[in-house]
């Protein structure tokens, strides 16, 4: 549906990425559910306004916006979904939830607090700290920035030495917000990952993904697959423990999440499951139809709908 959608939709859609929303806006077509799409690209709002664009708003921000464009999105995006919110929309995955997303320190935080396991990881905002932070630590260590997306901004440094030396050359990683973490190298059992997705903060699907080694780029989305120069990687749909399940819709929850991904690895020199991180975006597996045997599109457009009505008849 066109920008000029009927302002009677009673959802709008909140993105920054063209390509990766397409399959959503196709579902909702094929769904006939009306909407209107609100691209951040040239987007500006009036905070003394008192009207949103629909009652029941959908955020979809991409943490690797800053990727795209100098001026991303993030922070902007995060002052007009309170302003939404403000005015008596309902946000999912609103400007709460972008404030975790939007920081890797606040999530394993979040994921400690629950008793949790996540990698050792020390936090600093000034690059220079890094070194001092290492100490007690062992290496390999992974420099990463607090705001990344797409494996952007992690670094993995194998001695003190030759992280003092990017330190002092000034090419460890920065993060947009200037906050970093230092963390240790959690070796993969079986060379995987496991992210799993969640909807209504509950366990949707979960796929196995192969880390091929420091490839830190482990997107599954058809965009991020297809881009040019971008090595093909392995995804399994798998079913994980009870517990591990369990633990993800809890993280979720906490979080206020009302859909996205958990992503854990399995410790392979203590079988410990540690989770590292919390995506909202969830743009899906490509090619859901052979990986999964469904499309997760269709289950979201259900439960937009769900929640559409249940705003509409509040």
């Amino acid at each position: 549906m066109s920008p000029s959608a009927p302002s009677s939709a009673h959802l709008a859609v909140l993105y920054e990425h063209p390509q990766w929303f397409q399959p959503l806006f196709a579902a909702l077509d094929r769904y006939g559910l009306p909407y209107v799409p609100v691209q951040l690209s040239g987007h500006s709002f009036d905070p003394a306004a008192v009207q949103a664009p629909a009652p029941l708003i959908l955020g979809r921000v991409a943490q690797s916006s800053f990727l795209r464009e100098p001026e991303h999105p993030i922070f902007y995006a995060a002052a007009l979904l309170d302003h939404w919110s403000r005015s008596g929309a309902r946000v999912l995955n609103g400007a709460d939830v972008l404030a975790i997303d939007s920081s890797k320190a606040r999530q394993l935080s979040l994921i400690a607090s629950l008793g949790l396991a996540i990698p050792q990881t020390r936090v600093v905002h000034r690059a220079r700290d890094l070194v001092a932070a290492a100490e007690g630590m062992t290496f390999p260590l992974l420099v990463k920035a607090n705001i990344g997306g797409s494996g952007a901004g992690i670094v993995r440094y194998s001695s003190l030495d030759e992280l003092r030396a990017s330190v002092a050359d000034g090419t460890a990683p920065v993060s947009v917000d200037r906050v970093l973490l230092l963390q240790d190298y959690v070796p993969a059992r079986g060379g995987t990952i496991l992210r799993i997705e969640t909807l209504g903060g509950r366990f949707l699907y979960a796929i196995e993904v192969e880390t091929g080694g420091d490839n830190f780029d482990l997107c599954p989305a058809d965009a991020c697959v297809t881009q040019p120069g971008r090595k093909a990687i392995r995804m399994t749909v798998v079913t994980p423990s009870p517990d591990i399940i369990l633990a993800a819709e809890r993280i979720v929850q906490a979080a206020g999440m009302d859909l996205g991904g958990v992503e854990l690895v399995i410790d392979d020199r203590d079988g410990v499951a540690r989770f590292y991180d919390i995506n909202a975006m969830s743009n899906y597996v490509a090619d859901p139809l052979n990986v999964l045997g469904w499309d997760p599109h269709d289950k979201l457009v259900g439960f937009l709908e769900q929640q559409s009505k249940g705003r509409v008849a509040a």
